[in-house]
């Protein structure tokens, strides 16, 4: 297990899509989840794939988000392991797009990120399989997870490898990382 979780990152591979810019400015992946903006339908729609949801908030000429685009994504597997087992939603950190939380509330991006106190970017939240109970939860307690600030390709797959084994249930991310070491 160590061998894969802090293996050295590639160039982009042949078969990888460079991302796109975008109209506010944010690079993106061909392949982040299309949305509503609607986080119970999409959470639920990640689940019916067998996948975890998860969200990416940028900023317009964030260094470390576009590092995380051009460094992390174009490593294969880092690219293939996030494809296959994660609907990734970005969003802007100070955009104005309407979203529509979990429970029901509809804020703009910059208020969405207000409310789940995102300060930096990138940052990612991870949130459970099922939006059951989460309408009902304070925004804080929704995420099992989050990666705030960049991370370097090894510690970047081993979090989304940490939230898709479920392991945030038996120790922290950095004790996960520590035993994946050793």
């Amino acid at each position: 297990m160590a061998f894969s979780l802090f293996s050295a990152p590639s160039l982009w591979a042949a078969e990888i899509e460079p991302p796109t810019l975008t109209e506010d400015g944010l690079h993106r992946q061909p392949w982040f989840l299309e949305s509503f903006l609607e986080l119970a339908d999409d959470l639920s729609t990640a689940a019916d794939a067998g996948k975890r949801f998860a969200i990416m908030w940028e900023l317009k000429g964030c260094p470390y988000c576009k590092e995380t685009h051009f460094v992390n994504f174009a490593d294969a597997e880092i690219n293939r392991f996030v494809r296959e087992n994660f609907d990734v939603l970005q969003l802007n950190i100070i955009g104005s797009k309407r979203v529509t939380d979990f429970d029901g509330e509809v804020l703009s991006e910059k208020d969405l990120a207000r409310k789940y106190g995102i300060r930096f970017t990138p940052t990612f939240q991870f949130f459970p399989e099922s939006a059951d109970g989460l309408a009902d939860k304070a925004a804080g307690d929704r995420e099992v997870t989050r990666a705030a600030g960049y991370l370097k390709p090894p510690h970047f797959l081993a979090m989304f490898r940490y939230v898709q084994e479920k392991a945030y249930e038996a120790e922290s991310f950095r004790k996960y990382v520590r035993r994946a070491r050793s």
